[in-house]
């Protein structure tokens, strides 16, 4: 039996690393939305309740409706981390789950929780 891409000690580094980065940026992203959320609510405060018939209501609750789902994104992707990180730690980061190859560097660079190689990825749309 072979060993996985990711069993190497120095390669666990540095995807430890790219996932912790990922996260850092994941959670910094979640609480600026939280934030702005804030801000939103906060505004909307002096104004009317009627979005119906407030010039400025459809837009307030459009702005909430998209940092609401922009949050949720997040919450998921801190979840996605979260599994990346059990990869890594059994030594499967870096391994298509679909044919057992090696995801490429440039696409873990780019998505750090990728699951699937660029092939098995493109056969699958």
């Amino acid at each position: 039996m072979t060993d996985p891409p990711y069993a190497q000690p120095a390669d666990k580094a540095r995807a430890r690393a790219r996932v912790a980065s990922e996260r850092a940026a994941t959670e910094a992203r979640i609480v600026s939305l939280a934030r702005q959320h804030q801000t939103i609510v906060e505004g909307s405060r002096w104004t009317t309740d009627d979005d119906e018939h407030d010039p400025e209501g459809s837009t307030i609750a459009f702005e909430r409706a998209a940092i609401a789902s922009m949050s949720r994104e997040a919450r998921d992707e801190l979840r996605e981390l979260d599994d990346a990180e059990l990869r890594v730690e059994r030594g499967t980061y870096g391994v298509c789950e679909v044919c057992g190859g090696a995801i490429a560097e440039a696409r873990l660079d780019a998505l750090p929780t990728a699951r699937r190689c660029i092939d098995c990825t493109s056969r699958r749309r």
